[in-house]
């Protein structure tokens, strides 16, 4: 099956546009959006012609704005900000960030209200298919004026100077360009504030973690429901009459899939024995916590895909009216205050998994043996997921404090309020990690509390392949051996699942 090819400028972006588009795909470029980018071209280089100040394209930035530059001295002025702004810090974005990263900023180009040229877009059409990845360090922005420094650094990949990945190998960027027969990109008046203002940085690592966070929703009911199986939970408690009555629609929806799972389930028979008459809160509310973070989840993806589609610079370029207008649409606000509260909801998926992983481990609620050992006090089970599942939660308990109710001003004075809106999506993107680890232990420990309890063959349809997908990478626990070794092949049954 071949690449799928994907038509900038032409549609919306959505978040499952924005994945495809951190994978290698081919892209084109729409011809009606390049014929924005000439227009809103031709006012800049009107305006470069006038000699009349202007900011970003004649004079200074930030607190700078009022020295004039000479003509001579614009286009420097244009690669002196890349460079200075380069300042980025820490481990490189992954392939896929940086990638998305470069193809969400030519999107937000080809809106037209940028003021680059046609030429800017075809160079980055052409650095994303020749599959150098940009070298943009994690640390260094926050989240208002844009991403500068991480934006910055995508820049230098552009212009030939600092360095990248090419075949998983750090290299220098002009030798890169090179090797795949690219020049280096000679930047025009404004085009070197066209990459760096707007908010892709952040928005190319919280989409990314968004995305498999509203993913998580899934994976967790479909946890949730092997751990029912396993503790002989109570199906009342998911009957649809109870969760339409509270018009809640992710706990509809959870409780709904939740039951779906069980279809075909000996828990469907009035004839099975409960282990009680009310089960803990962990399996009776795992429908309304489910639900109130998928809630949430779609939310904030409704923001960022309003993001996703915006234009973020400053200024920006309006040619029908002609006129150029300074502003703040670069200002990462909305994303900090959406990824934030996105790292909150899916901590939960993790919060309630803890307490029902611990309800698998205490024989006082399974009826099993003590950590689903073989043979308890000689041997431990799985009494160390407990402690990895603590930690894992406690990390996330300090990582979901907000990061948007912070600012620290920059920049003279100018820049007095901050987003820090990167720190936000790349929280997200740990907690995200986090979680999918907390449901491998969970669902690991139901497993081997249905083999222990005798009860794979009474499995409903969904249940059944959530436990044979678990089988064929962690086989049952016997006996004591290292555990760790179960998480790694529980992770690679996570992404399947």
């Amino acid at each position: 099956m071949g690449k799928e090819n994907i038509e900038l400028g032409k549609e919306p972006l959505t978040l499952e546009i924005a994945k495809k588009l951190a994978s290698k795909t081919i892209l084109s470029i729409n011809k009606e959006a390049l014929r924005r980018v000439s227009e809103s071209r031709s006012l800049v280089e009107k305006k470069v012609a006038e000699n009349k100040p202007v900011y970003g394209i004649n004079t200074g930035f930030g607190v700078n704005a009022s020295i004039s530059i000479p003509g001579k001295e614009l286009k420097k002025l244009q690669v002196n900000i890349i460079r200075s702004h380069a300042t980025g810090f820490g481990n490189p974005l992954s392939a896929e960030e940086s990638r998305l990263l470069l193809s969400l900023r030519l999107f937000t180009l080809l809106n037209g209200h940028t003021g680059v040229s046609s030429e800017l877009c075809l160079a980055l059409k052409d650095l994303y298919h020749s599959e150098i990845i940009p070298l943009i360090p994690e640390k260094g922005s926050v989240g208002a004026s844009g991403d500068l420094a991480p934006l910055a650094h995508l820049g230098l990949s552009l212009i030939g100077e600092g360095s990248v990945f090419l075949d998983g190998k750090k290299i220098e960027a002009k030798a890169a360009l090179k090797k795949k027969g690219l020049k280096p990109y000679v930047l025009k008046e404004k085009e070197g504030l066209g990459l760096i203002n707007g908010t892709q940085a952040m928005l190319s690592v919280g989409s990314l973690a968004l995305y498999e966070a509203l993913e998580l929703f899934f994976k967790a009911n479909k946890v949730a429901a092997l751990s029912f199986e396993a503790l002989r939970g109570n199906v009342d408690e998911l009957n649809p009459l109870i969760h339409k009555a509270r018009k809640q629609i992710g706990q509809i929806e959870s409780a709904k899939d939740i039951l779906g799972q069980l279809q075909g389930s000996s828990l469907l028979s009035k004839k099975t024995k409960r282990r009680f008459l009310q089960d803990p809160y962990s399996l009776r509310c795992a429908p309304q916590v489910h639900g109130a973070s998928f809630d949430f989840l779609n939310f904030c993806k409704t923001i960022v895909e309003r993001e996703l589609n915006a234009s973020t610079d400053n200024p920006l370029v309006f040619s029908k009216e002609g006129l150029i207008l300074s502003g703040g649409n670069f200002h990462g606000e909305p994303l900090a205050i959406s990824f934030d509260t996105a790292a909150i909801a899916v901590s939960e998926f993790a919060s309630i998994s803890e307490r029902r992983l611990e309800l698998l481990l205490n024989p006082h609620f399974s009826g099993l043996t003590p950590f689903l050992a073989i043979n308890p006090g000689l041997e431990s089970g799985y009494m160390g997921f407990q402690y990895l599942s603590a930690s894992l939660v406690n990390e996330n308990k300090v990582l979901s404090s907000p990061a948007s109710v912070d600012s620290i001003p920059g920049n003279g004075g100018i820049e007095d309020h901050v987003s820090m809106g990167m720190t936000s999506a790349r929280k997200l993107k740990q907690i995200v990690y986090n979680v999918k680890v907390a449901l491998v232990l969970e669902a690991i420990s139901a497993a081997q509390a249905i083999t222990l309890g005798k009860l794979s063959h009474k499995l409903g349809k969904g249940t059944k392949k959530t436990f044979d997908l678990i089988r064929e990478e962690v086989t049952p626990l016997t006996g004591d051996r290292i555990i760790s070794e179960d998480v790694q092949k529980g992770l690679i049954f996570i992404n399947k699942l």
